[in-house]
């Protein structure tokens, strides 16, 4: 019997491996999200879920899709939890995202405090799941801190600029017993697939798709290309030769002159 190939996080399944980021929201991108790129998971700024009654992106999120709700503004490991705290309390359930940041130019992630973030919410019962540079100490302290997931920047937020840190996302991969996720920074279909392909069990993505010329076009080209890099993971790629070449056919029978 086959079996089914499912991302599973805290203890949940799902069957995409396309996930939505914050940002650039609005009703035709989360509509595309979710019909055409298929994502299962949507992150949510708390900020961005008003509660006085005026229009909301969460009116727009449909049902059955997990909310991934992360601590965009905070600066350190209290100000995350209050914001994680928070959100349980509007009803956005026990995932969280952990953002915390206090580069307000490149918007790197402070590693040190979310390392503290993570554990202070994994206490809590919450299923973290960090933003992080691609640093393998660091990720051996967010799995001991009690992570459900890493998830590394592949370049900075909203760069669209790709695997700018790819060799460091194979080295967590390879060393690393939680799925790990690329966030921020893919900015073609291209570039999802080559990061499925080193083995990352997801791909989170919102400006490549928000600032596209066609949504719904470019959201399904995501889709495709997460799945064919997973595919071709599966299927184990083949060898690449350092130096000279190998014939494809065999270099006999040739016609004599």
């Amino acid at each position: 019997m086959e079996q089914k190939d499912v991302l599973v996080i805290g203890g949940h399944e799902f069957t995409s491996r396309f996930i939505l980021g914050s940002g650039k929201y609005n009703v035709e991108l989360i509509k595309a999200a979710v019909e055409d790129a298929g994502a299962q998971m949507i992150t949510l700024a708390l900020r961005r879920a008003n509660t006085d009654g005026k229009e909301n992106i969460m009116d727009y999120i449909p049902e059955g899709v997990t909310l991934l709700p992360n601590t965009s503004g905070a600066r350190n490991a209290q100000e995350a939890l209050r914001i994680a705290r928070l959100s349980r309390e509007l009803g956005c359930g026990d995932f969280v995202k952990v953002e915390v940041i206090r580069d307000s130019r490149y918007l790197l992630p402070d590693n040190y405090e979310t390392i503290k973030a993570t554990e202070l919410m994994a206490k809590e019962g919450f299923i973290v799941m960090p933003y992080m540079y691609p640093d393998l100490n660091v990720a051996r302290d967010l799995v001991n801190a009690g992570a459900a997931a890493i998830m590394p920047l592949a370049a900075p937020i909203g760069s669209n600029k790709g695997l700018a840190t790819k060799e460091f996302i194979q080295i967590l991969v390879d060393e690393i017993d939680l799925p790990i996720i690329v966030d921020a920074g893919i900015g073609r279909p291209s570039q999802a697939c080559e990061a499925m392909e080193m083995g990352v069990s997801a791909v989170m993505a919102n400006t490549a798709i928000a600032t596209a010329g066609d949504i719904p076009a470019m959201a399904a080209a995501f889709k495709k290309a997460i799945e064919a890099g997973r595919a071709a993971y599966l299927a184990g790629l083949g060898r690449v030769l350092e130096k000279g070449g190998a014939a494809s056919s065999p270099l006999t029978g040739f016609l004599e002159d």
